[in-house]
């Protein structure tokens, strides 16, 4: 459980997100992409007010979003392709632009060749692979990862570390929570840092005020 959380992210920053197993990572990370909203407090995201914002906007404030989820929750029914294409096709983007930029993406993350496999088909790596390029192929205002690089060998979540890096100039704002100490190191950046549900370390200049 959360505990007198409170922390400020400005647009177009990057953020680790740290602490042990059962710190509240997930919990935090479900807050900011809207699955439950906080039971007390005030959050606001793209300068609205979550808990007083009616359900069509909360919808459209989650569009704006792109989520790596730990379960990678990739359609089985579709191919790599369509799983990628997916919040372009929910945001109407015109197909032949859809073509270009999915294939692009896809052979950026070394999965051109898997296409039109289905996710059953793919190695474990491959499927986070599919799931990260689904998040980010919109380029969205947020992305949310939690875990992004579990699954891959340390080449692989280099390589799309410098994607989310790359993503972030762009002026997207990132925030990854993971275990990976390597990639914390390697990617200097701020840090919210949390332990047993209360935020330690805010990512400023020093650990924040006691509440």
């Amino acid at each position: 459980m959360l505990q007198a959380v409170s922390f400020a992210v400005p647009a177009g920053a990057f953020r680790w997100l740290l602490g042990p197993s059962g710190a509240g990572k997930s919990s935090l990370l479900r807050v900011l992409q809207l699955a439950v909203l906080p039971s007390s407090g005030q959050f606001e995201l793209f300068g609205t007010a979550v808990q007083r914002a009616p359900r069509r906007q909360l919808v459209r404030l989650r569009r704006r979003m792109g989520v790596v989820f730990q379960d990678l929750r990739l359609l089985p029914e579709l191919s790599v392709f369509d799983n990628v294409a997916l919040p372009m096709r929910l945001a109407q983007v015109p197909e032949p632009r859809v073509q270009a930029e999915v294939t692009e993406m896809l052979s950026w993350i070394g999965l051109g060749r898997r296409l039109r496999a289905r996710p059953g088909e793919l190695s474990v790596g491959e499927q986070q692979r599919a799931a990260i390029a689904r998040a980010v192929v919109l380029r969205p205002p947020l992305l949310l990862a939690d875990e992004p690089t579990g699954s891959l060998d340390a080449p692989q979540a280099l390589r799309l570390m410098e994607l989310l890096m790359e993503l972030n100039q762009l002026g997207s704002t990132v925030i990854v929570a993971t275990h990976n100490d390597q990639l914390v190191r390697h990617f200097k950046a701020p840090a919210l840092r949390l332990e047993r549900g209360r935020l330690v370390e805010d990512g400023q200049a020093g650990p924040p005020a006691a509440p």
